[in-house]
């Protein structure tokens, strides 16, 4: 895993090839291996046997991804199924504090990485190589490449039914990596919010599923309203209908819209996945009934 320290190197890009020049740090050399290579290391691959890929994205940021992603994964886990998240925000990861294990000590064996286990799934993030939680990742789209595909193939994942993917916003080089390196069955979960700003960037995360091809099993929409916690009466916030209409317009199943809970922001932030710890709040119901649509009968 290439180094995630930092130095004042200035980076130079010609003809695709990053090259470093003038570094006077001390983690030069690694800073250099890091930007002239996605990876380098061999390593005895693991054999992993992984079912099915879900690859839960959004062309547009703060739609509440990861809050999907986890629930999905506790759901299906909860169904009796063995589940891994794999988490491709390499620039923000957020997988870890969510499943209430921000830091944790990755090892080795056999020249392959053993994966976090939290709640009854096998997690890896590149938040636990990180040696302080603020630290910021600053790689080119080829390391972040590199990383995400040892990721995949170097983490011990064992025999998964599924491996949930939470991604970074966008279309570009992390879902990309992830949707071209898995071997095996893939398909999306598109997440949106209801208004039409979300819309529009929502528009090229389908755009991008139909190109490579990948199967898109439906569209969220979440904070679908506010769920007063007082009277439990939903008021809409940001609109209504956004992720149905666009559902309807791409002739793709409406999973469902999730409210905005404020339990669902003590659930991220004390690690305590919601479906599990607030399964009986007005959101879980909707979630669980959304995700169970997901679950194989």
């Amino acid at each position: 895993m290439p180094d995630v320290t930092t130095c004042s190197c200035k980076t130079q890009q010609t003809n695709d090839q990053e090259t470093v020049s003038g570094c006077s740090g001390a983690a030069c050399s690694s800073c250099h291996d890091a930007a002239t290579a996605p990876l380098s290391i061999e390593v005895k691959k693991p054999l992993n046997k992984i079912g099915e890929t879900i690859v839960v994205m959004s062309g547009k940021g703060g739609v509440g991804k990861s809050t999907i992603a986890v629930n999905i994964a506790i759901s299906l886990q909860m169904a009796g199924f063995r589940v891994g998240i794999l988490d491709s925000d390499i620039h923000g990861p957020s997988i870890p504090t969510m499943l209430g294990v921000p830091t944790g000590s990755i090892m080795e064996n056999d020249g392959c990485f053993l994966p976090i286990e939290a709640h009854g799934l096998k997690v890896i993030s590149i938040g636990y190589f990180l040696e302080n939680t603020d630290d910021a990742v600053i790689w080119r789209g080829p390391v972040k490449s590199g990383v995400i595909t040892q990721f995949i193939n170097d983490v011990v994942w064992g025999e998964l039914d599924y491996l949930v993917v939470d991604s970074p916003p966008g279309t570009g080089d992390e879902p990309l990596t992830v949707c071209q390196s898995i071997d095996g069955k893939v398909s999306a979960v598109i997440v949106t919010t209801p208004q039409k700003v979300a819309d529009v960037d929502v528009r090229k995360s389908i755009s991008f599923c139909r190109d490579l091809p990948i199967p898109i099993l439906g569209i969220i929409e979440n904070m679908s309203g506010f769920v007063c916690p007082h009277c439990g009466e939903v008021t809409d916030l940001f609109g209504v209908g956004g992720g149905k209409s666009l559902a309807e317009e791409f002739s793709l199943p409406f999973l469902g819209a999730v409210p905005i809970d404020p339990a669902i922001v003590v659930s991220g932030d004390t690690g305590k996945p919601f479906v599990d710890r607030y399964r009986d709040s007005i959101s879980a119901q909707v979630l669980n009934k959304i995700l169970s649509s997901l679950i194989p009968t």
